[in-house]
């Protein structure tokens, strides 16, 4: 079984129009928000093997935040260019280049890619996955270059409003 979450950015600032978009921090409402999700999966006792981040300075402080929370050591989180501006290619050879000894995985990144990538595997699709947002998925295989055609259950889709 191959488990993975994928978790939007937090709401981030618009506030500092001198930085790049990849530069942009989190408001304080986004910190508060991705605690109630990080409080939800530290109660589902979510673990994952692996972290993998975009390098966005939003996208790297939820997963920090998400980290800290759940007991996953900060400094083993992946942090890649490659799921800024990724497409569902991109994502797919992401997971494909996993070791199959990781069981489960976290990716951090950003819409409307994430909210697309989720929609292959969810049965009742979903417009925008919202900011720290997660949808936990389960494939049933021991490949991660077969989870695109496995059987999968959808664990829980969370958004900080159901909180």
């Amino acid at each position: 079984m191959k488990t993975l979450y994928i978790v939007r950015h937090a709401k981030s600032s618009w506030d500092h129009p001198g930085l790049g978009d990849d530069e942009r921090p989190l408001l304080q409402k986004g910190v508060k928000r991705t605690l109630k999700i990080a409080r939800f999966l530290k109660e589902k006792n979510v673990l994952p093997d692996l972290l993998i981040t975009s390098f966005a300075v939003r996208a790297h402080e939820t997963a920090r935040i998400i980290a800290n929370f759940i007991g996953y050591p900060e400094d083993k989180i992946l942090v890649t260019t490659k799921l800024y501006h990724a497409s569902t290619d991109v994502i797919y050879d992401e997971l494909f280049s996993l070791s199959d000894a990781t069981e489960s995985v976290m990716l951090f990144g950003h819409n409307p890619i994430f909210t697309s990538f989720a929609n292959h595997f969810l049965d009742e699709k979903i417009e925008w996955l919202p900011t720290s947002g997660v949808v936990s998925i389960t494939f049933e295989t021991d490949k991660w270059t077969d989870i695109s055609l496995a059987h999968h259950k959808i664990n829980f889709v969370v958004v900080p409003k159901d909180l």
